[in-house]
């Protein structure tokens, strides 16, 4: 006979048996993330990011955007924050940038209450992680560090009602002077970032909150850029740490894409037999004339010029990550045109050919148009936004470590708040309608 104990025992090993078998069969799972065919990426598991299904900002928020140097390079957050402003201004976002140089996961820990959480933010963003992977290979001590400093960083958010975007830490392009670990490889310093990475998604799994995975997307659109273009690219930056432009967009894209945005800017329709048109919500046909369309917008594409193969240059990056697919449609629908028939639209002082196909399936035209109609007004954005986003900077590196702060902290946070007030005003005052004309006109 079989000893009740013994039985009792034997199910519990069973049962502790089986949970390790499916918590190791979820593991792998996770962990069939498609990567590209690429020797470079090779010895890289990253697990299978969650994606935000649904849009997850709501009307009136205010946004933190927190982070280390590379937050404090405001320029990301410039792009995000101008992204905001003009192609989704029925949200009404403000937004305030924190990044602070050099700083981890526990140092923001220490400084959110002073810093961040008094200005009641409703929805955040975080990006550490590079710092605190110490530039060396990884080790257990740095992933359960930056675990126990992460999942305090969103628990005191949610304490305080914040919902959050947990971000992943970016790539390095090659191993930074600074580093004292100078044997470390590049690859092994991304692969300890890859760790920090998947411990993010693990935190944003278990907190309940988005996550925007800034490294995987890096990683692979600097590989494409050294393919593509030239093997000095660097998306990471030339010091390996803090990128230029390319690199801060792919890192906007991720946080945008963390919000749940759609990305639909608009959609003109026109029909050449007829001249009638129609325009979605933000834009308004002002007339429709045999070839020729006039139109008001309140809302803006996400306009980026520059070089297509300069690691400083916005219009670079949207080659390699599908930012005006995903997230920047313009589309311009033209119905009943001449199947024999080429097209050419003009818009602005830039003018392309398309054939009566691809008018009736719709060309995006933010994606082709560099320079267009918006360009200058959303310059006018965008410069609002950084000087706004420098004051930021100021205001909480010095302002409130002053001498002053330290006897009366409320009343520099009154007279800082006056003058980042007037900035604020700026941007809304620099953001206006735009007015434009369509032309389109068949070649033989």
């Amino acid at each position: 006979m079989i000893n009740p104990q013994n039985r009792r025992t034997s199910m519990k090993r069973t049962f502790i048996l089986l949970a390790v078998l499916n918590l190791v069969s979820f593991i792998a799972y996770a962990e069939l993330l498609q990567k590209p065919n690429d020797p470079a990426l090779e010895k890289f598991k990253p697990l299978k990011a969650p994606e935000t299904s649904k849009l997850i900002l709501k009307k009136g928020d205010r946004l933190a955007i927190c982070g280390d140097s590379i937050t404090e390079q405001k320029m990301y957050s410039h792009a995000m924050e101008t992204y905001l402003t003009v192609c989704v201004p029925e949200l009404e976002i403000t937004a305030r940038q924190y990044g602070w140089g050099g700083e981890k996961a526990d140092g923001f820990l220490a400084r959110m209450t002073n810093d961040c959480l008094r200005f009641k933010p409703t929805i955040a963003t975080t990006c550490y992680g590079m710092n605190d992977h110490g530039y060396r290979p990884y080790e257990p001590s740095i992933g359960d560090r930056y675990r126990k400093y992460t999942t305090g960083i969103v628990d005191a958010f949610k304490a305080n009602g914040v919902r959050v975007v947990l971000g992943s830490p970016g790539c390095v392009g090659k191993r930074p002077n600074w580093s004292k670990d100078t044997n470390s490889t590049t690859e092994a310093l991304n692969l300890n970032l890859c760790e920090l990475r998947n411990i993010d998604i693990g935190v944003a799994k278990e907190e309940h909150v988005a996550f925007a995975d800034v490294f995987w997307p890096m990683l692979v659109a600097g590989n494409m850029a050294q393919q593509k273009y030239a093997t000095n690219y660097a998306i990471a930056g030339k010091d390996g740490v803090h990128p230029g432009w390319a690199g801060h967009l792919v890192m906007a894209y991720a946080f945008l894409k963390g919000f749940g945005l759609d990305g639909d800017i608009g959609t003109i329709t026109v029909d050449l037999k007829s001249n009638k048109a129609r325009a979605s919500k933000g834009h308004e046909i002002l007339s429709s004339k045999p070839g020729e369309l006039e139109i008001k917008s309140t809302r803006y594409p996400f306009c980026a010029k520059g070089e297509p193969d300069s690691d400083n240059s916005i219009r670079s990056a949207m080659t390699l990550v599908p930012f005006n697919k995903e997230l920047n449609r313009l589309v311009l629908i033209a119905r009943n045109a001449n199947n024999e028939s080429k097209y050419k639209i003009t818009w602005g002082a830039e003018s392309h050919t398309y054939s009566a196909d691809q008018l009736a399936k719709g060309i995006n035209l933010a994606e082709d148009f560099v320079d267009n109609p918006f360009s200058e007004a959303f310059q006018n954005v965008d410069k609002a936004v950084a000087a706004k986003q420098s004051y930021e900077t100021k205001q909480i590196k010095q302002s409130f470590r002053s001498p002053e702060a330290k006897e009366d902290m409320n009343a520099v946070v009154e007279k800082t708040e006056a003058e980042r007030s007037k900035l604020a005003d700026a941007i809304k005052s620099a953001f206006v309608p735009v007015t434009h004309i369509v032309r389109i006109s068949p070649e033989s």
